[in-house]
């Protein structure tokens, strides 16, 4: 289902987006310089639809890195679990087996005498 949807709503997505590049080929020139525009100090020269496809791109490694960075304190959270259980299953195991020896070497239970 969730293969269909996307699909679904991938594929005209994609039409559009094709139909924008398609329909915005000429070139323009991207400067980084507002203070002389006649004669920028940097200055790319690409296609409409680049510009618009290089934004996107950027945005969207901007959003994940973002959002790796606020996951931060979780992930940190469960490697501290993880390391915690770790100790836990460690001390049990410790436990189990001195128990094991005890048990080994404890003496038997008295018995009562029938009367």
């Amino acid at each position: 289902m969730k293969r269909i949807l996307a699909y679904l709503t991938g594929i005209p997505v994609a039409l559009v987006l094709a139909a924008f590049a398609l329909a915005n080929r000429q070139w323009i020139t991207v400067s980084l310089d507002p203070i002389t525009p006649a004669d920028p100090w940097m200055a790319v020269d690409m296609p409409l639809w680049a510009l618009l496809f290089a934004g996107i791109f950027i945005g969207l490694l901007a959003g994940g890195f973002t959002a790796w960075l606020k996951q931060g304190k979780w992930r940190k959270k469960a490697r501290l679990a993880v390391y915690d259980l770790e100790e836990e299953r460690t001390r049990a195991r410790k436990l189990e087996r001195k128990l094991e020896e005890t048990a080994k070497t404890a003496l038997p239970a008295p018995q009562r005498r029938a009367s």
